[in-house]
């Protein structure tokens, strides 16, 4: 006979449920600039790393390949977000964001600074900042 899971003692369950919680928030801020949290983590790798390929793109924030494209595209749709050739491997696109795409993301980058400082109201700023080590360590981990 197995043991059965108990929902308290289940991580996953206690992760996902914390996702959405977390997520919940984050798109409340974000939704005034028409973007969700997804959205917003590609825009903003994409500032700070522009000409990224989908497939650095992906593993940079631990997404499916396939999932970071269907994700691209809305954002390519609104002209957020455009790809060309790369330099190196005119076969490979390159991905950065647009001069509307940057002015988005700068809108949207004070949203979600009200969306952190409502998180560590919750969690305070400690807290935050050291559940964000835990689960940065647990992906660096299994990448």
């Amino acid at each position: 006979m197995t043991k059965r899971t108990i929902r308290e003692e289940c991580n996953c369950f206690a992760l996902r449920q914390a996702a959405r919680f977390v997520t919940q928030l984050y798109e409340r801020h974000l939704s005034q600039e028409g973007v969700t949290a997804a959205q917003f983590t590609i825009l903003s790798r994409l500032a700070s790393r522009p000409d990224t390929s989908a497939a650095e793109l992906a593993d940079d924030l631990v997404m499916d390949r396939t999932t970071l494209v269907r994700a691209l595209k809305p954002l390519q749709r609104d002209a957020l977000v455009v790809a060309s050739a790369s330099e190196q491997d005119t076969r490979m696109l390159v991905y950065r964001l647009s001069a509307n795409g940057q002015r988005r993301y700068e809108r949207a980058r004070v949203l979600w600074q009200d969306a952190q400082a409502e998180f560590e109201q919750h969690l305070k700023r400690d807290r935050a900042k050291a559940l964000r080590a835990e689960l940065f360590a647990l992906t660096k981990s299994t990448v």
